[in-house]
C-alpha cells in the first residue's frame, strides 16, 4: 500500500503573506504550458501544471511558419487555459510567447486566436527570455556561479550568472526543433556550426570550470535518463550533477538506443523521446564549446524567472529553502511559530557547527511537527518522504538525507538509519542529523509543541552534561517522558543529563 493511502493529512490553513494565486501561460517553441501558482511569494507552490506538446516550430526551418496542425493544437490547448484560468478565479494571467512565435512568419495568427479567448499575449525578445530564464535559476539556486543554458523548441538561450545577477546573456535559433536539419547535413555538422556561432558571438571558452546549469524539458528529459540507468536513488531531477564525460556518453549511447527502452524511462515524456539525441548531441557540444566540466539539472526557469523578478528586492533575497519550509510548517503544524522556536532552543547545543549545518537544521526544526497528525506508526516514514520528497530547492541530496534523518528520529524512528539515506549521505552527516531530530524530540515532548515552555527554558552543553534548565514554578514540565527524551539525547553525546533550576 502506498504511504499517501496509509497517513490522513491534516486540513491546510490560510497562511500569512501569501500572495494572490496567479498563473503563467507559456507558449514555447515546443509546448504551450499553464502553470498555476499560489502560496508563498518567495517559493511559489505550484496548484496546476499541464502542457501540450503543439510543437509550434516544427516547421520553421523548412517554411518559416507554424503549420496548420501545430497552430490547431495550441489554439486548442489556449482556449481550454484561459477557460481554466476563469474557473479557478485566477485575478492575474500572464501569457507569454518565446522563440516560435517571434520568429514565424504567422505568429501573429496565433496572438489573434489568443486574444480572442482573452489572452493577452507578450512577445518575449530574445534577451527578455534569457534574462528570465537566468533569473529562474537564481530563484532555485541563490549561489550559483556559472552559465544557464535555456533549451527551447525553437532558441537555446546562454547567460552568465553570479552573485546572484545576471550578467552576459544571448539568444541562438538553436532550439531543439532545429538540431535535425543542421545535423542531417553531414558528419560534424553540428559541431562546426556551434562552434562557429559560439566564436562569433564571443561564448568560446567562457564557462571553463564552471557548471552548465540545464534548463528546458528536452535536457530535463536527459537528466531523467542518467537517473534511470544509474538506478539513482532519490527521483529529484532538480540539482542533479552529470559531467561533461557523461553527457557525451549519453549521446553516444542514444544514437543506438532503441525506442522501448527511452519509453521504460520513469517521467520521461513521450513526447520528448523524438528529440532527446538532438538534445544531447547539441548539449556535449555546447559544453565543448564553452569548456564546461559539468552540468546542474534546474527545474526553475523562464516562468520561475518571471515571477521572481516581479518580487521586490528584500523577498528576492530570502532563503528559498527556509521560505519553503516555514510555510509548509505553518501550513501542516499544530502551532505556526514553534518550528523557529525550536531551533533556537535547540542551537546552544550545536553552537561548533557551520553556518550551511545550521541551516540544515532550522529546516527541519520549521518542518518539526508536520507529522503529528498522521497514524503513530508512520510518522517517522512521513518525515523521509517530506524531506526527501518535497518541493525543495537550493538543497542538494545529502542535505535532504539529513533532514530527513532528522525528522526521522523527531517522528520516533529510532536510531535508525533509512536505508535510501545512506546512500545520499555519509555516515557522519547522519549521525549529526539523529542528534538534531533527538533535540527536536526532547524539545516536542517538553512543550507540547507550544511556545510557552520553550520560552522559559533552556538546553546547555558542557564538557560532561546536556543541562535543561527551568524555573521553579515550571518543574511540574520535567516529567517522566521528558526524562527519558532527554537522558537519551545526552547519550547520543557521549554525556551525562542533567536538569534543575
Amino acid at each position: 500500500m502506498a504511504l499517501l493511502t496509509r497517513l490522513r493529512s491534516p486540513a491546510p490553513r490560510p497562511l500569512e503573506g501569501v500572495r494572490a494565486r496567479n498563473a503563467i501561460i507559456d507558449i514555447g517553441s515546443n509546448s504551450v504550458r499553464l502553470v498555476v501558482y499560489n502560496g508563498p511569494p518567495r517559493l511559489p507552490s505550484v496548484l496546476f501544471n499541464e502542457k501540450v506538446l503543439a510543437g509550434l516550430g516544427g516547421s520553421l526551418s523548412r517554411t518559416g511558419s507554424i503549420d496548420l496542425k501545430a497552430m490547431s493544437m495550441a489554439a486548442t490547448a489556449l482556449a481550454r487555459f484561459a477557460w481554466l484560468t476563469r474557473e479557478m478565479e485566477v485575478p492575474d494571467v500572464r501569457t507569454v510567447a518565446t522563440a516560435a512565435v517571434r520568429d514565424a512568419s504567422n505568429g501573429s495568427e496565433l496572438i489573434a486566436l489568443a486574444a480572442a479567448e482573452g489572452l493577452e499575449v507578450e512577445i518575449l525578445p530574445g534577451e527578455a527570455e534569457a534574462v528570465g530564464a537566468g533569473y529562474g535559476v537564481l530563484s532555485a539556486f541563490p549561489e550559483a556561479d556559472g552559465i544557464v543554458g535555456d533549451l527551447g523548441g525553437g532558441s537555446l538561450e546562454l547567460v552568465r550568472v553570479r552573485a546572484g545577477r545576471v550578467w552576459e546573456r544571448t539568444s541562438f535559433p538553436l532550439g531543439v526543433l532545429r538540431i535535425a536539419a543542421i545535423r542531417d547535413k553531414g558528419k560534424d555538422a553540428l559541431e562546426r556550426h556551434v562552434a562557429q556561432v559560439l566564436k562569433t558571438s564571443g561564448w568560446t571558452g567562457q564557462g571553463k570550470g564552471l557548471p552548465f546549469y540545464l534548463v528546458g524539458g528536452s535536457w530535463r528529459g536527459l537528466t531523467q535518463l542518467d537517473m534511470h540507468l544509474t538506478r539513482y536513488p532519490l527521483p529529484i531531477v532538480n540539482g542533479y550533477a552529470m559531467s561533461a564525460a557523461r553527457i557525451r556518453a549519453l549521446a553516444n549511447m542514444l544514437t543506438t538506443m532503441p525506442r522501448q527502452d527511452l519509453k521504460a524511462v520513469p517521467k520521461l515524456s513521450s513526447g520528448r523521446i523524438p528529440m532527446l539525441g538532438d538534445a544531447a548531441a547539441l548539449l556535449s557540444t555546447v559544453l565543448s564549446g564553452l569548456g564546461c566540466d559539468r552540468t546542474v539539472t534546474s527545474s526553475f526557469g523562464l516562468r520561475e524567472g518571471l515571477l521572481y523578478q516581479s518580487l521586490d528586492p528584500v523577498a528576492q533575497r530570502e532563503d528559498p529553502l527556509l521560505a519553503a519550509a516555514r510555510a509548509e510548517g505553518r501550513r501542516l503544524s499544530r502551532f505556526e511559530e514553534h518550528g523557529d522556536l525550536l531551533d533556537q532552543w535547540i542551537a546552544p547545543l550545536f553552537t561548533d557547527e557551520a553556518p550551511d549545518l545550521a541551516r540544515l537544521r532550522h529546516v527541519a526544526c520549521l518542518l518539526g511537527d508536520v507529522g503529528w497528525d498522521a497514524n503513530p506508526d508512520f510518522r517517522a516514514e512521513r518525515g523521509v518522504e517530506i524531506a526527501l520528497h518535497g518541493q525543495w530547492v537550493a538543497i542538494d541530496p545529502a542535505g535532504r538525507a539529513m533532514v530527513a534523518q532528522a525528522l526521522h528520529t523527531a517522528f520516533g524512528g529510532g536510531s535508525d538509519v533509512p536505508e535510501v539515506l545512506g546512500t545520499l549521505a555519509p555516515p557522519a552527516a547522519l549521525e549529526t542529523a539523529r542528534r538534531w531530530g533527538l533535540a527536536m524530540r526532547l524539545g516536542q515532548r517538553l512543550s507540547g509543541g507550544v511556545a510557552g515552555p520553550l520560552d522559559r527554558t533552556r538546553l546547555a552543553r558542557s564538557s560532561e552534561t546536556i543541562q535543561l534548565g527551568y524555573a521553579p514554578a515550571d518543574a511540574a514540565l520535567y516529567g517522566e517522558a521528558v526524562e527519558k527524551r532527554h537522558k537519551t539525547l545526552a547519550a547520543a553525546f557521549g554525556l551525562k543529563a542533567a536538569a534543575g533550576c
